[in-house]
């Protein structure tokens, strides 16, 4: 039996792990009270319910007052080491605002005093207690709908038996480091195929690249590096229950040097890890 909370900003993609969590056999409850939350996970694992997985959604639609009792109720329940997972999904500001906007959906916490950004900003501030206690957070600013349903089936859905879940994320710096990112490597040191006007507008993906980068001594010593520093480290985090790893590695553009890295690792860590995913953002993949 396991309890998975589902929280975040409005906005952020919840309701859509909800629907697809349901459509693995979850019993899924959305916008759950939060004072409710410690009856029903004693109902869950005294086997009351007869449901063997339940996934709630708690956000700011509960009352400030609700929120509030959150993390105690979370921290009781993992000192009784029950299986509880905390799911924490939410976007940069100005993606939620362009949403909202499109959408022309209200914000919760909006009304005739609060406008969209100040709610937006203020939602932030009330879920700070439960996004630090997730064992999964996910940044859903680059995302498309479709590459948010692969990337929850990826990580919370397919190979759940088989431990932990490995994510290499290539990103570029002049986008921003992901917020959601674990463990960050910087690898605008090593020699750029952007300056070879024959590979400029390929991606690491493209075999020209590939070649050009396994040539370079530099990136296979970063390459190296990172790798052993995974192998011994990794295996550390998992026995502190943690589940979900994402190492982002990012270069200028996110175009060639994150990306090649982000495939290499994926390779090699899969004789370890059955389940590892890598994702390249600037790339929308």
């Amino acid at each position: 039996m396991k309890l998975t909370i589902i929280s975040g900003r409005s906005g952020s993609g919840k309701s859509t792990v909800l629907h697809i969590l349901e459509d693995r056999g979850y019993y899924c409850i959305d916008n759950l009270p939060a004072s409710l939350l410690h009856s029903l996970a004693n109902r869950v694992f005294t086997g009351e319910t007869g449901i063997p997985n339940v996934a709630v959604s708690i956000d700011a639609r509960n009352i400030s007052a609700d929120l509030e009792q959150v993390p105690n109720i979370l921290n009781d329940l993992k000192e009784k080491n029950l299986p509880v997972e905390i799911i924490f999904l939410d976007a940069n500001s100005q993606t939620l605002l362009k949403r909202f906007s499109e959408s022309r959906r209200k914000h919760p916490l909006s009304n005739e005093n609060i406008g969209l950004i100040e709610a937006i900003d203020k939602e932030s501030e009330l879920l700070e207690p439960i996004s630090v206690m997730a064992g999964l957070s996910i940044d859903t600013s680059s995302m498309s709908l479709h590459q948010l349903r692969d990337s929850i089936k990826n990580r919370l859905v397919e190979n759940k038996e088989t431990g932990l879940a490995l994510l290499f994320q290539s990103f570029g710096y002049k986008n921003g480091v992901p917020v959601d990112a674990d463990i960050v490597y910087d690898v605008r040191c090593l020699p750029n195929p952007y300056w070879d006007n024959s590979l400029r507008s390929l991606t690491g993906l493209d075999p020209a690249v590939e070649h050009f980068l396994d040539a370079q001594a530099e990136v296979q010593e970063m390459l190296g590096d990172i790798s052993e520093y995974l192998r011994k480290w990794l295996p550390r985090f998992e026995v502190n229950n943690r589940s979900y790893i994402t190492v982002a590695i990012g270069c200028t553009g996110g175009q060639h040097r994150s990306v090649y890295l982000c495939e290499k690792l994926g390779q090699l860590f899969l004789d370890a890890i059955p389940n590892v995913q890598v994702r390249h953002r600037e790339l929308g993949q």
